[in-house]
């Protein structure tokens, strides 16, 4: 797979242009993302997160979302997500999930953080064992959910993903 640097910087470009655009209208932070296949926008968001009042609306997870609607699909296959900023981990896996080809982002998450958007807290969090994090987390009813998932590994007509 070729890439172009002038393509890139274009699409790189329209999402930082939506992440400017998002918060000077008040939509949330200054965030923006693109998804482009076969060199056409497929997807595109700024970040939503104040004016939706959801803390998943991260311009990473909108684009996501619209790029799969408008494709009728929920992986991107053969897709780029251009994203203004280095994407946080809530949107790493979201991108993980969605499986595009490539992602380029412009500034690093040491920008954001400058901005108060510093997500190393969740890094320390996700290295700590479950009774050392500052949301407690327990476990129960493992056997009783665990037949949820023997009942998907029988069920002939499921999609998989």
């Amino acid at each position: 797979m070729t890439h172009n640097s002038t393509q890139d910087e274009q699409f790189l470009r329209m999402a930082i242009g939506l992440a400017r655009e998002g918060m000077n209208t008040g939509k949330g932070g200054p965030f923006g993302a693109v998804i482009v296949r076969d060199g056409e926008v497929v997807g595109q968001s700024s970040n939503l997160v104040t004016s939706t009042n959801d803390p998943t609306a991260h311009a990473e997870v909108m684009a996501i979302r619209d790029a799969c609607q408008r494709l009728g699909t929920f992986q991107l296959d053969g897709c780029t997500l251009y994203t203004s900023c280095e994407p946080c981990p809530m949107c790493l896996g979201a991108i993980y999930w969605a499986r595009p080809a490539r992602v380029v982002y412009a500034a690093e998450h040491t920008d954001a953080a400058i901005a108060g958007f510093d997500d190393s807290f969740i890094y320390a969090e996700l290295a700590k064992p479950y009774s050392q994090r500052s949301i407690p987390t327990q476990q129960a009813l493992q056997p009783e959910a665990r037949t949820v998932f023997d009942e998907w590994v029988q069920k002939e007509d499921r999609t998989h993903y």
